[in-house]
């Protein structure tokens, strides 16, 4: 029997969670009902799905998808993103993809970490999965006197009308996930 359990693999077989299998039970849903949507979604599931509160009561669906699987959930991610957010009515849905990180090597070690399984790398990678319809055009960290740091990032301005009022969510998602202040923004074009 095909249900929405396939929609969700965890890792060595731990149970999910009753928010997880809402979400799960969600993208069923639309493989079932939504006729654009069918074919795309036959093949994909997610690993985890949690929901973060964002400043104020606003909420924020973050789900995580399998690295393999994200070329596969971006073809259709407008899509699939306003879709979840109709069923989960006043929360954005974010979608990452799970990502390891590697601890440094050992001293002596012959190993080499693969540059890509670093801290640094997860982050940034992450970085561009939560604004994922925008592309990142550039990055300014400002350094405060006593010694905090801001992240700045600029979005395209082509996907402002897509993007722009979830500035706080990702904003609060990314804080969240990496423990790093950032300030999303649009760069201003001169005329």
């Amino acid at each position: 029997m095909y249900t929405s359990r396939k929609k969700i693999q965890k890792d060595k077989d731990v149970e999910p969670t009753e928010f997880e299998e809402s979400v799960a039970q969600a993208l069923f849903d639309l493989e079932n009902a939504n006729q654009d949507l069918k074919s795309d979604l036959k093949d994909l599931y997610i690993n985890s799905a949690t929901q973060i509160d964002i400043s104020g009561n606003r909420k924020a669906v973050v789900i995580h998808v399998p690295y393999r699987l994200r070329k596969a959930f971006r073809k259709i991610h407008l899509k699939l993103v306003r879709e979840l957010e109709k069923k989960f009515s006043g929360k954005d849905v974010v979608l990452i993809a799970t990502r390891r990180m590697v601890p440094p090597p050992k001293k002596g070690s012959a190993a080499q970490r693969p540059r890509s399984r670093t801290l640094t790398a997860v982050h940034d990678a992450m970085l561009e999965d939560i604004v994922h319809p925008a592309e990142i055009v550039g990055k300014r960290i400002r350094y405060r006197i006593d010694g905090s740091k801001i992240i700045k990032i600029y979005l395209d301005p082509k996907a402002r009308n897509d993007t722009e009022y979830k500035l706080e969510t990702y904003a609060g998602v990314y804080r969240k996930l990496c423990g790093k202040d950032v300030v999303f923004e649009y760069p201003i074009t001169e005329a």
